[in-house]
């Protein structure tokens, strides 16, 4: 089985960037799933059911979310319907679901999971469950399924937390693809009990600002120390980032393409 996991769609630079990209990669690559983060899809933060069809048409099958989901307002109306899953740690009663199970014919079932990390400098993180007991416990209700594969979306700030939950799991599940800093990590690999991993995909969109955004926008809040209005770059060069591991050749490559 071959997934193709798509770095975050940041606005419409990375919408296009998509839309240019990936038919050629799945023709080229023949990918079984193909998967990507969509939290910054919508004008650089959240989703609107046009934005996810967009993509769907483009060629992605199924999308994961983070801490800027349900940005848009009323994405709590549509989430249900779209094939999305947002961070299973949120606490209490959440629209969404996260997690679900992907039916991929004959190759299987795939459980696809999206879970959040705790540190971070954003506060409200400090509110989520615990991502890794939260995965025990998913994995726990889909223990009497036959399952192909078992894919997380770790949207997490720090480093060492991603590789700590990728030694937490290893063994246990398919792959642990990290996202949420918008900056790709060149350390795919396969962990010593199987599991494939990256730290963080990276993210489709200009790349000529700070994480999408304006890199003036960025250059005086730290030095100025003020908050600033975030405006998304529209111009500059644009990549695409992408992960692509094989469970049958057990190999994960990245697949990184560049437009000036």
């Amino acid at each position: 089985m071959k997934v193709l996991f798509v770095g975050e769609i940041v606005a419409g630079a990375g919408r296009k960037t998509v839309k240019e990209v990936l038919p050629g990669l799945i023709k080229e690559h023949t990918p079984d799933l193909v998967l990507s983060n969509v939290e910054n899809l919508s004008g650089g933060r959240g989703i609107t059911p046009e934005k996810v069809n967009e993509m769907l048409d483009a060629g992605i099958n199924y999308c994961t979310g983070g801490d800027h989901i349900f940005w848009e307002r009323g994405t709590e109306d549509f989430i249900d319907s779209l094939p999305i899953v947002r961070p299973a740690n949120y606490p209490g009663e959440v629209a969404g679901k996260g997690f679900a199970v992907i039916d991929l014919g004959s190759k299987g079932q795939i459980l696809l999971i999206n879970l959040m990390g705790r540190t971070s400098v954003n506060s409200t993180t400090s509110y989520l469950e615990d991502p890794f007991r939260k995965l025990d416990e998913i994995l726990v209700l889909h223990k009497d399924i036959k399952l192909a594969a078992t894919i997380v979306d770790f949207h997490c700030d720090y480093t060492s937390e991603k590789v700590a939950f990728g030694h937490y799991v290893d063994g246990r599940v398919t792959a642990v693809i990290g996202t949420h800093t918008h900056v790709p990590t060149a350390d795919p690999m396969i962990l010593p009990n199987g599991t494939f991993y990256v730290t963080d995909v990276g993210m489709t969109g200009i790349i000529d600002g700070v994480l999408g955004v304006k890199k003036e926008n960025i250059i005086n809040l730290f030095m100025t120390a003020r908050n600033q209005r975030f405006e998304w770059e529209t111009s500059g060069r644009r990549a695409f980032r992408s992960v692509l591991f094989d469970t049958e050749k057990k190999e994960i490559t990245r697949i990184d393409k560049e437009i000036k």
